[in-house]
């Protein structure tokens, strides 16, 4: 049973499919997760704004993606958004997308929870040694903060890759969709055909996130310390 079940995923170019669909999923949360980071650090700036306001509209943008499921959201994009602007979009494309603004969201309220979370003596001796906004943020606030918001930063970074698995379900083929083909393929030679794909799954998604986590911990501890 052993042979005949590593025989569904290396026989042919079934493991080379798989790689080809991680690839897919791989590129999918690396440019979300840059566009994600790089929107939400300017979110979480505006976050920490004075304006009610401001902060108002920040946190109901925030809970839109905390309450709603993202499944849901690339729903919306795929088929609402597509058929009321009449064009289309590849379902990869729109799985950046809200990645994207799903990662711009909970990346700004790190930045934000970061920010608040210095001694605001810092702030008022800065702007008494005449620093000004600028100087400010990227000599004293930011550079702290950093410490502070990287291991949330990971986790965040490790749940997107993981959530990749849910864009199957607007037609992009990933790894999880490969692995669906292969063992539509493969069951009636091999019974067992969907335990050996999907567990080859599981040890991709596991290689890839695992590391990440590790990471996320000891730099916590580290600086905890």
């Amino acid at each position: 049973m052993l042979n005949s079940g590593l025989s569904v995923i290396f026989d042919g170019m079934n493991f080379t499919r798989l790689l080809g669909g991680l690839l897919v999923t791989a590129r999918i949360a690396f440019i979300s997760i840059v566009i994600g980071s790089v929107l939400g650090i300017i979110y979480g700036l505006v976050m920490t704004s004075k304006s009610k306001v401001v902060r108002v509209i920040c946190r109901f943008y925030l809970e839109l993606f905390r309450v709603i499921p993202i499944l849901v959201w690339l729903f919306i994009f795929y088929f609402g958004v597509t058929s009321v602007l009449n064009i289309h979009l590849e379902g990869e494309f729109i799985s950046i997308i809200v990645f994207s603004l799903w990662g711009a969201a909970e990346m700004g309220d790190i930045v934000r929870g970061a920010l608040e979370s210095l001694p605001k003596h810092q702030t008022e001796s800065a702007k008494a040694l005449g620093l000004n906004f600028f100087m400010l943020y990227r000599y004293v606030l930011i550079p702290q903060a950093v410490r502070r918001m990287l291991p949330g930063a990971i986790n965040l970074a490790t749940r997107m890759v993981k959530t990749t698995s849910l864009v199957v379900l607007i037609g992009v083929i990933e790894v999880v969709k490969i692995g669906q083909q292969v063992i539509e393929v493969s069951r009636f030679k091999v019974p067992t055909a969907s335990f050996w794909v999907y567990g080859f799954i599981f040890i991709l998604y596991f290689i890839i996130c695992y590391p990440l986590s590790i990471l996320s911990k000891k730099l916590e501890a580290k600086w905890n310390n």
